[in-house]
């Protein structure tokens, strides 16, 4: 599995903080943290409440990343869809994605 570069760690990180700030307001921070070719997701709620979202899989594209929603049933990760029904896409799809299910928004 290929490791994202530094470039795209740092813009995949603008990206999802930018894409929170305009659908997502609930979320005061979010989080990514690296490991290898994954991404980890976490959300901060301004009460200090922190969400496991979702975690990102990098494939060699900065805009293309394979999708594990947060179980917390589990408290782990599992492969999951997308809406659109592909288990690969944007950052923002998955971000939107985890959060439609952990803020209660079944519109996103």
């Amino acid at each position: 599995m290929p490791t994202p570069p530094e470039s795209t760690k740092t813009s995949l990180g603008q990206r999802l903080r930018e894409r929170a700030q305009q659908r997502w307001p609930a979320l005061a921070i979010v989080n990514v943290r690296h490991r290898a070719g994954f991404a980890y997701i976490t959300g901060e709620l301004a009460d200090g409440t922190t969400l496991p979202l979702c975690r990102l899989r990098y494939g060699g594209y900065a805009n293309r990343w394979g999708f594990a929603i947060y179980l917390a049933s589990k408290d782990g990760y599992e492969d999951s869809y997308l809406p659109n029904g592909s288990p690969v896409g944007t950052a923002e799809e998955a971000l939107d994605c985890a959060c439609a299910l952990y803020l209660h928004d079944p519109t996103a």
